[in-house]
């Protein structure tokens, strides 16, 4: 039986690649994402062409929790198990504090921490109701832990909440959910291309290696955390930020 991922924010970006990254090794794929379904579906049959792998798309916002409960009745249906869970979606939006109304801040706490404790809830309790160890993987950010921008402050509080979920469900579904958080740095997505020259050439400066992470390094890691071959890895917050 093929392995089952279901990614969250797959239509672009980091979620995209680790989608691939999935497929590339067999997975049966999961997409899911809130906004452009026609680019879901396109992405859906790429990775059928490519890879053979069956592919459903499940559209919806996860921070609704009727969304998410559907999504978790359609995999059931479609697929009856899940092997892993990639809690990748995530919004942001920069401005500077004083503009920030209190509106803003509690919708991307809410997209943000509320979506990913809504996924990890439910779809954590049926994949530890399986016969099988599971694997959890959140998607965190270095603005949680040692990257300060007050320009995003509701996006860093956001995903230094997802880190505290990933330990507390790590606990909660031990030992047969292994449960991990990611923390990219500065990556060449969607997300960043508007970013003015100057920032860019300051974080870059900042960066050992020099240049921002490609989508598709940080997803290999992704995809190892999600692997069989991780059997230990367990209630870890794994930086990749090219030393920073």
């Amino acid at each position: 039986m093929s392995q089952v991922v279901l990614v969250t924010g797959a239509r672009r970006g980091l979620g995209k690649s680790i989608a691939y990254e999935f497929a590339k090794k067999g997975y049966d794929v999961i997409l899911n994402d809130k906004e452009d379904k026609i680019i879901l579906e396109s992405i859906k049959a790429d990775l059928e062409f490519q890879y053979s792998v069956k592919v459903i798309v499940g559209f919806g916002d996860i921070s609704n929790e009727d969304i998410v409960l559907e999504l978790l009745e359609m995999i059931k249906k479609e697929f009856g198990t899940l092997d892993v869970l990639v809690n990748n979606a995530a919004i942001v939006s920069d401005m500077e504090l004083s503009l920030r109304s209190t509106e803003i801040f509690e919708n991307t706490m809410h997209n943000n921490v509320t979506g990913t404790y809504l996924m990890c809830k439910y779809f954590g309790q049926f994949m530890f109701d399986q016969e099988k160890i599971t694997r959890i993987i959140n998607i965190s950010s270095t603005n949680a832990i040692d990257c300060n921008f007050p320009t995003s402050i509701d996006y860093d509080a956001s995903k230094a909440a997802v880190i505290s979920l990933t330990h507390n469900f790590a606990l909660q579904f031990a030992p047969k959910v292994l449960v991990n958080a990611v923390a990219p740095g500065w990556m060449n997505t969607e997300m960043n291309a508007d970013l003015p020259k100057e920032l860019v050439q300051e974080e870059t400066d900042k960066i050992y290696l020099k240049r921002f992470a490609e989508p598709s390094e940080v997803a290999t890691l992704v995809y190892y955390l999600g692997s069989k071959e991780n059997t230990y890895v367990n209630n870890e917050v794994i930086v990749i930020d090219g030393g920073y």
